[in-house]
């Protein structure tokens, strides 16, 4: 009977945590890690932003920017990856901290015993990514509410509505036209494919049912109709590039 207590119990705190990480809408991904020297040194940043996506979150890099709908930073998480000191062996583990720098999840401690660097790094951190993996994140649309996502949203709310006009003002939009993309429902959005067929962009549903998040090989960005067009937005250089894409949902 006692047995039976603690694992209901172990089962409630967990599925408690689950639904907390299920609250948040995206991950942040820092361009450096503290133990290394440079920015994505052995790409270790562009495989954490590569394993977020596939298990199931939005991701974006520190230094992008943001679409309207991820402004709160209380409805996001940061995403940081810490190495322990072992021995012969290279110990990575990750974490997800609020926008009040609290730890919401850590993952279990990824291992490696390979000699080089950059295969070891990523041996490790592939490794620490079964956690993440194993909380099947789902977000949930939950609005997470919290001190710092009130005193952002009277302050500086209204310098980022003004700053946003300004980058499209002086951004060049650039239209593109491409061969019709059909779409085919995913687990968290859709997937476009040519006629070939192969999978030329995934996207990801966002609150507004007119704008996804889309990744297009390696570029991230968004798609959103205007006046009945589709148009693929991403940066490049510090410009916005507009593409108009023909979509058949």
């Amino acid at each position: 009977m006692k047995k039976s207590f603690i694992l209901f119990l172990i089962l409630v705190v967990s599925n408690s945590f689950a639904q907390s990480i299920n609250d948040y809408s995206a991950v942040i991904v820092p361009l450096k890690y503290d133990f290394l020297k440079e920015e994505n040194q052995y790409r270790l940043n562009t495989l954490t932003k590569y394993n977020f996506i596939n298990a199931g979150f939005v991701a974006f890099y520190a230094e992008e920017t943001l679409p309207a709908e991820y402004n709160d930073r209380c409805s996001v998480l940061r995403a940081n990856v810490e190495k322990e000191n072992g021995f012969l062996v290279t110990k990575l583990y990750i974490t997800l901290r609020d926008c009040n720098d609290k730890v919401v999840f850590k993952s279990a401690v990824g291992r490696s015993k390979e000699k080089e660097f950059k295969l070891a790094y990523a041996d490790a951190l592939n490794e620490a990514f079964k956690s993440i993996y194993d909380l099947q994140y789902k977000y949930s649309g939950v609005t997470v509410k919290t001190q710092e996502a009130v005193v952002q949203q009277t302050v500086i709310a209204p310098a980022v509505d003004k700053a946003i006009p300004a980058e499209v003002t002086k951004s060049a939009v650039i239209l593109n036209d491409v061969n019709m993309l059909y779409a085919q429902a995913t687990a968290t959005g859709f997937q476009l494919i040519d006629s070939t067929p192969k999978v030329v962009m995934k996207l990801m549903k966002t609150s507004q049912p007119n704008s996804f998040i889309a990744i297009r090989d390696a570029i991230q960005g968004s798609l959103i109709l205007k006046e009945n067009q589709w148009f693929f937005e991403y940066y490049k250089n510090d410009q916005l590039v507009s593409e108009r894409v023909n979509v058949k949902f």
